[in-house]
């Protein structure tokens, strides 16, 4: 809240009284005009003869009224500056005898100003003549720069040069314009392609707090940038001299028992196997060790993943050579090894978000996950991401079950486009084609509950590629 003021500085700051600072600004700048350097005189000469009027208690009373103004140095500075527009225009009103109106101006009887002696007053009378003169003298050698034109001096000058002279500025204007004219010509030009419009899926699931749709976009940004991070060493089995890729296939194979043993959630089963492929990544292990690393890694993805995690006899049980101290040596070794970096984009996770744009149909996202499990269980997969292993389990599973064209909502939701899908399409075929590698994963999957997914996209792979040799045998007939 600002300080309140006292009636003396109220009265100070009054728009009404002409004895306040900006008219004193104001004859000050009417003194350096020029023309009035007079009247300016007579108004000091006559401001110190009504001083000098007043009896000895008023000065003495003024004196001091002044002095506690004198003391307050905020009231000087707003003294000093000019506050007011109107303000100027009344003070330069009020500096000649006589308004427009011809009414006489009432001289002043109560200065705000202090009093100052004679010497004072003539010294300031001074500096306000010299400073007039010489801003006389600058606006008369402006006014005379501005009015007068420079007169050249008379020498031979040569018409031909100023014919020249004259002629350049012309040719320089043509050439520009001949240059603007060319670049618009060659401009090329650009048609606007219009993209088909994507559904905003996430709109439904606005009301269900468990999707969390208001930060689905950039949760799956995320995992798109974190899987490239998880992802092992594709050739990690050049620098193992004990282990090669049958014996993964074997190790592998007896995870999928031990998991549906445990009836663990299939996100345990992805981690596991990615906690043992980034493990061979960085250690060398001996083949009578594999069977450890497995079970370790299954234990590990258990406790990440599951709610209720088996206890360590259940596993230690299952790798009846492994105690359960060895187990639990294993696994801080393990997560060592991995710098306990368990953040794995699980590949699930962007085969929902997909099969959100396929309308959640049932069919296709079962045989989709025995696809996107063959991605886990065969090496080759290891060169290609998690998301786009299972935009081709989805890709592929639509195909199977005719389900129509790979459309723009699919390419927007899993982030790929047909023609990047092709190479895992075709690995994904080699895969079903030929004879079994896995026996306990391809049982698991001939099951009800999972539609005999095993057993249906074999005999599809079968007639595709009975199909594929007949048209390339016609093409090549032609």
């Amino acid at each position: 809240m600002p300080p309140v003021r006292t009636a003396r500085q109220r009265a100070a700051t009054n728009e009404n009284d002409e004895n306040t600072a900006p008219a004193r600004l104001t004859r000050a700048k009417a003194a350096g005009t020029g023309p009035h350097d007079e009247l300016s005189d007579g108004m000091v000469k006559k401001a110190l003869a009504t001083k000098k009027a007043t009896n000895s208690a008023a000065t003495a009373a003024a004196a001091k009224t002044k002095r506690a103004a004198l003391a307050d140095v905020g009231n000087v500075m707003k003294a000093d500056a000019p506050t007011d527009k109107k303000k100027t225009i009344s003070a330069k009103t009020a500096l000649g005898p006589k308004s427009n109106n011809g009414i006489q101006k009432a001289t002043r009887t109560n200065p705000t100003r202090p009093l100052v002696s004679k010497d004072a007053a003539s010294k300031k009378s001074a500096d306000l003549k010299r400073t007039s003169s010489q801003v006389n003298a600058v606006e008369r050698a402006t006014k005379k720069r501005v009015t007068e034109p420079e007169q050249m001096p008379k020498e031979d000058v040569d018409t031909e040069e100023i014919a020249a002279e004259n002629v350049k500025p012309a040719i320089v204007t043509v050439t520009e314009t001949t240059v603007t004219t060319k670049v618009e010509v060659q401009e090329p030009r650009v048609e606007v392609v219009e993209e088909p419009e994507v559904p905003d899926l996430d709109l439904e699931d606005l009301e269900d707090p468990l999707m969390v749709a208001e930060y689905a976009v950039e949760i799956f940004e995320y995992l798109h940038d974190l899987e490239l991070s998880t992802m092992a060493n594709p050739d990690y089995m050049t620098h193992q001299d004990h282990v090669d890729w049958s014996d993964r296939d074997i190790l592998n194979d007896w995870l999928v028992q031990v998991h549906q043993r445990f009836q663990l959630l299939p996100e345990t089963f992805y981690l596991a196997i990615n906690i043992i492929d980034r493990f061979l990544s960085t250690k060398i292990v001996q083949l009578d060790k594999l069977q450890l690393v497995g079970i370790t890694a299954l234990f590990i993805a258990s406790k990440y993943e599951e709610v209720i995690s088996p206890h360590i006899t259940n596993f230690s049980y299952m790798a009846k050579d492994y105690p359960d101290s060895e187990i639990l040596a294993a696994e801080r070794f393990v997560l060592q090894a991995l710098n306990y970096n368990l953040s794995y984009p699980n590949p699930l996770n962007f085969l929902r978000r997909i099969s959100k744009a396929d309308n959640y149909d049932i069919q296709t996202r079962t045989l989709g996950k025995y696809l996107l499990e063959i991605s886990m269980m065969d090496h080759r997969f290891l060169d290609f991401p998690p998301s786009q292993c299972a935009a081709a389990a989805m890709y592929m599973s639509r195909m199977i079950l005719n389900r129509g064209e790979w459309d723009a909502t699919l390419v927007h939701y899993s982030g790929y486009t047909e023609d990047e899908l092709m190479p895992l399409f075709e690995l994904l075929l080699d895969y079903c084609s030929g004879d079994i590698r896995h026996e306990a994963f391809d049982t698991k999957y001939a099951s009800k509950k999972f539609l005999k997914a095993s057993l249906v996209i074999r005999q599809w792979s079968e007639r595709y590629l009975i199909k594929c040799r007949k048209m390339a045998a016609l093409g090549s007939a032609k």
